[in-house]
């Protein structure tokens, strides 16, 4: 089996002069990140009761040094201040060590019309460090092609045409850095000097989806992930991610091994998530629910 897909573009209103970059100057109101399904993946005992859910994937172990992947971007339902993500992050916790993560994607927040291209960091598990797209110093923006935080244009349509953004995190061999490539642009890096445990290496790296769910009037929030829609509804209804790829330490770009993949959903009654077998995709895999329903509650 085979299967189509678009591309989607940040939309950029404006253009910026050479050896400048553009700067969205009105931070939106986000729920604070928290410390989630990390300490979880390493110590399985540990609760996820932290009103944040995930249908990801997941490379454990070894040293890693970049992730790649291909987003299909959606415009889920989201409420109660609310926000639903899918994209990448790559991360350093080994043992009770500290989070170190860096991470890009798509994001749709509660009150909003649009899906929007952001980015995350944290050095210390998301206490006090880090930040959204530019929010703080800590990522150096060296494209004055691709506005962090721009509304992503077209985005998937039910069983329509399917829209996707493309990612690549890696670390630079020379500098150490971590640079971000989207849709083939160089946009910036995270200086390893940020950061105490990912200045060296990754220990993994994971592609999926996350809301949260505020529990407002007592039940589950029906804010969606992906396209609203279970993963076994699968190509054109369901979303994905595809061509999971990662780097390793002779700095070789790989196919990530499904097989090697350790997947994690938090609650499958509302998001669930199942490998896909498309031909042309890679390795890759469906996503997604609607939340709140007769099976969610």
């Amino acid at each position: 089996m085979e299967a189509e897909s678009l591309e989607a573009e940040p939309l950029q209103d404006w253009q910026c002069p050479e050896g400048t970059i553009p700067i969205i100057r009105s931070p939106q109101n986000r729920p604070r990140r928290k410390t989630s399904f990390f300490s979880s993946s390493i110590q399985p005992d540990v609760d996820l009761g932290n009103n944040h859910e995930y249908a990801q994937v997941s490379l454990v172990g070894g040293n890693l040094f970049g992730a790649s992947g291909r987003l299909n971007v959606w415009k889920p339902a989201t409420f109660n201040g609310e926000f639903s993500i899918t994209q990448i992050w790559v991360v350093t916790a080994r043992g009770t060590e500290v989070i170190n993560t860096v991470e890009a994607g798509w994001q749709t927040l509660a009150g909003t019309d649009s899906t929007r291209l952001f980015i995350f960091w944290t050095s210390d598990g998301y206490q006090r460090t880090g930040c959204y797209n530019l929010d703080c110093p800590g990522f150096v923006q060296t494209s004055h092609k691709v506005t962090l935080g721009a509304r992503i244009e077209p985005v998937s349509r039910y069983a329509g045409n399917q829209f996707e953004i493309s990612i690549y995190i890696h670390k630079d061999k020379k500098s150490g850095n971590w640079w971000l490539r989207m849709q083939e642009i160089d946009v910036g890096y995270w200086p390893s000097s940020i950061f105490n445990k990912l200045s060296d290496r990754a220990d993994y790296v994971s592609w999926g989806g996350e809301i949260v769910n505020s529990g407002a009037q007592g039940h589950h929030t029906s804010t969606q992930m992906g396209s609203g829609h279970f993963a076994g509804e699968g190509y054109g209804k369901a979303s994905y991610v595809r061509n999971l790829r990662y780097v390793d330490e002779s700095r070789a770009i790989k196919d990530a091994d499904p097989h090697k993949l350790v997947p994690l959903v938090s609650r499958p009654e509302c998001y669930d998530l199942q490998m896909g077998n498309f031909n042309n995709y890679g390795t890759h895999f469906f996503y997604g629910g609607p939340g709140f329903s007769h099976r969610c509650k």
